[in-house]
Order: structure tokens, then sequence, then C-alpha cells
């Protein structure tokens, strides 16, 4: 199944928009179902638990943030598994601020600050040269750029941490079917179009890993992540 990128109408609704609200709520829903935190959380115990060591807060940024709701997932599984308190300055970079009140709140309960920034990500990158952070991650967004720009954003991102962490949509038949059986989850039109064409523009293979900067300071990890989702981790060798 070749690639293709095609627009998804989530991304020109405007954030007030009640189909967008509702379809956020959908991407809720399926981030459940498919397990993409839980997907996010073994990607990182595997590359980097010395990283819990570290003293003062953890920098993090997660591109496409969205609502932010995956990331608090995240961080309350990381909680609850370590044996002392994690804390983190988080950075979330989307074009839309829909983050709610109740989850910044939620990240302050567990000691996590927050930073919204609303902006284009090229635009950021471009004008934060001396950004850097210990852990920047992405769920679902990679998708929506072709390889010239995913090669431009990897180069950017390999300048700027140690760890950089994916989950995305699986190029495949079983998700691509799936994806089209929204309407049983009660799934607005909006996700019912966008889910089908994220698969579309989603990757298998080593789809990821070959426009990430080469080079013998990384290693890299790139495969399914049954039975929906591509996982992509890139870590700096010590």
């Amino acid at each position: 199944m070749n690639r293709i990128i095609e627009s998804e109408l989530l991304d020109h609704l405007l954030s007030t928009d009640p189909d967008a609200i509702t379809s956020r709520n959908d991407l809720q829903r399926l981030n459940f179902f498919m397990g993409n935190a839980t997907i996010l959380l073994q990607a990182w115990n595997r590359s980097f638990n010395k990283i819990t060591l570290k003293e003062g807060p953890l920098q993090i940024i997660e591109l496409g943030a969205g609502d932010g709701t995956l990331l608090l997932k995240l961080a309350r599984q990381l909680q609850s598994q370590s044996p002392h308190k994690i804390t983190a300055d988080v950075t979330f970079i989307d074009r839309h601020n829909v983050i709610s009140q109740e989850t910044i709140d939620a990240f302050k309960e567990l000691h996590w600050s927050i930073k919204i920034v609303t902006m284009d990500l090229f635009l950021w990158l471009e004008q934060s040269p001396l950004i850097s952070a210990d852990v920047i991650l992405a769920n679902l967004f990679l998708h929506h750029f072709n390889d010239q720009e995913l090669k431009t954003l990897f180069q950017h991102l390999a300048l700027k941490t140690n760890l950089f962490l994916a989950c995305e949509p699986r190029r495949n038949l079983l998700a691509l079917m799936s994806s089209k059986l929204l309407w049983l989850l009660n799934a607005n039109t909006v996700t019912q179009h966008d889910a089908p064409v994220s698969v579309r523009a989603g990757f298998t293979d080593k789809e990821l890993s070959q426009h990430w900067p080469a080079g013998p300071e990384w290693h890299l990890r790139e495969q399914c992540a049954i039975p929906f989702c591509h996982s992509f981790i890139a870590q700096r060798n010590a």
C-alpha cells in the first residue's frame, strides 16, 4: 500500500467548531483503544530508564500536542511506576491551543509545569535554535508531513534532544479496514473521514528511520505496535 497524504478535515476547522470538539473527544477514545499512551510508555522504558534519575525537572516537548490528555495519561503512568517523584517542565506545541484548564490543573497536581506554544512547528523550530529537551515526543502527528518535511523536521530534532519517541498510524489493510468502522463507536463525520486518511498517510517498515540523520551516535528502533500503530524511537548513544 503506497503512502498517500491527504488533507484532514479537523486541520481546517476552528478549534471552537462543535464538530472539531466532538472529533477531539473521538480522538481521546481512539488513543485509548489503540493503546497509544502505553506504547509511548513502553518506548520510554526501553530507551531511557536512567532519565528518571536526573536531578531537577525533565524537559519534555510534545509536538502537535492537541488537548494534552495523552501526555497527562503518560505522566500519571510514569509516576505510578517510579519509586520516586518525577517532575517535568513540559512545552506543548500546536497551531491551536485546545488544552483545558482542567488538564493544566491535573499536570500541576503532578508538579509538572506547562508551557503552551501556539505556533506552526517549523516556524517555532527556526525561531528556537537553542531550545533542547530530554525527551521530544509526537503522537499521531508525523503522518501529516511528506518525506522532505520529515527529513527537515528530524534534522532539527536531532539537534534538540537525546530521545525522540513517536506513535503513528500503521499503514496496512487491517488498520485501513478498521478505520472505516468508526461509525460503530459513534464517531462523528469528521473522525470517520480523517481516520482512513491518517492510515493511508501512516508508516510501515523503516520509513521514518530513513529520514533521521544518519550517524553512529544514534540508535533507531522502528516497528509495528500491534494492532494499529507504528512506533519509532531515536535515541542518542551514551
